[in-house]
């Protein structure tokens, strides 16, 4: 796999990446994130909530891979968003991963999820991204951005940014993306990427006849073909999985191209209740 996206920062991203949402304990997440390195993927994404980034960083270190060859996520949980407190949330998930430096690190949520405040809210993702631009400054963040942003919240992050996100995480596929179609277009028009997690809603919509059919036609699985519709948007897919098999299968998506009809399919296939994270245009 050679495909890359250049960041705002100069960096390069894989156009695909491997998620860890749910791999636990340690030991499942290693064995993954080595499984998806052995596969081909060279973009990992992890979080200090997902508790698995020990695993994780075991997998990179004991790697046979260059550590500059591999590129990093991980973000800010909530319970730590704040000036000070960001550089402890920081410091934690560098502890546990064992490394020196990640190559992207993102506030995790516009808002505490207990949180209804507005003023707060603000207040902290304010202070928030003022660390995140130190520890950009510093070298021990490659690349800074945000996850689960809406246009509101980022156009207020954008009022007193000295730099501009490199990334944006959010939920994307098929069955949303009308919904995500705003804060996909503004992000691209403001050169942030747009990264997309749980690209195949949680594998909950493969088998979607609509999606069954154009995989049927370019001799493709749904899965790929879910993940070739979020390439083709311009955005970075994070496929999850424990499968070796399905590890690897969801690599194979760059010997095809949907065409405008299917795009056009898949684009209109909306259902709510596809999403399977909350919902951040709730969030103050």
């Amino acid at each position: 796999m050679t495909e890359t996206v250049q960041l705002n920062t100069g960096l390069q991203i894989p156009r695909i990446g491997f998620g860890t949402w749910q791999v636990t304990p340690d030991s499942a997440a290693k064995a993954a994130v080595a499984a998806a390195l052995e596969a081909g993927y060279r973009l990992v994404d992890t979080a200090l909530m997902y508790n698995n980034e020990r695993g994780v960083g075991e997998a990179i270190r004991e790697s046979s891979l260059e550590r500059e060859d591999i590129f990093l996520t991980t973000k800010l949980w909530n319970d730590h968003q704040g000036y000070q407190s960001a550089f402890d949330g920081f410091a934690m998930s560098l502890q546990r991963l064992g490394l020196d430096y990640v190559d992207l690190y993102l506030i995790h949520w516009p808002a505490d999820f207990r949180s209804d405040d507005l003023e707060t809210n603000r207040k902290r993702r304010k202070d928030s991204w003022r660390a995140l631009e130190e520890l950009h400054k510093n070298g021990t963040a490659k690349s800074i951005g945000v996850s689960n942003f809406t246009v509101r919240h980022l156009e207020e992050l954008l009022q007193y940014a000295n730099i501009v996100p490199a990334v944006n995480q959010i939920e994307l596929h098929p069955f949303i993306f009308e919904e995500q179609r705003p804060i996909v277009e503004f992000c691209q028009q403001n050169d942030i990427t747009v990264e997309a997690y749980s690209p195949l809603s949680r594998g909950g919509r493969v088998n979607d006849p609509a999606v069954q059919a154009i995989a049927e036609a370019h001799g493709k699985t749904g899965a790929q073909v879910m993940l070739r519709w979020a390439i083709q948007h311009g955005t970075v897919p994070l496929p999850r999985s424990t499968n070796p098999d399905h590890i690897a299968e969801n690599l194979q998506v760059f010997d095809f191209e949907l065409t405008p009809d299917d795009m056009r399919e898949l684009n209109k296939l909306t259902d709510k209740s596809a999403r399977v994270a909350p919902d951040p245009h709730k969030m103050k």
